[in-house]
């Protein structure tokens, strides 16, 4: 339990620097790996405490980051940033 949550979180950053890379959201890379940490740290929880799955930690991990990085309006603060310049 102790490496899948390590490498869930590991993998959860990835996603969020890919997403960030690749321009799927507009948060920044800090914030972006936050928020899908976030997400990561959500999925594993519900694993833990309700047995709750979508398979494997890998997938688990892949699943909470980008969800919790779709969740979040990425739209809006890309909007306030133009709005300040």
């Amino acid at each position: 339990m102790f490496f899948s949550f390590w490498g869930s979180l590991v993998i959860g950053g990835i996603v969020a620097y890919l997403a960030e890379k690749w321009d799927l959201t507009h948060h920044g890379v800090v914030q972006a790996i936050i928020i899908a940490l976030g997400g990561v740290i959500l999925v594993f929880m519900v694993n833990v405490m309700f047995g709750l799955s979508f398979g494997k930690p890998g997938i688990d991990a892949i699943i909470g980051a980008a969800g919790a990085l779709i969740l979040i309006p990425s739209e809006v603060v890309q909007r306030r940033r133009n709005r300040r310049k």
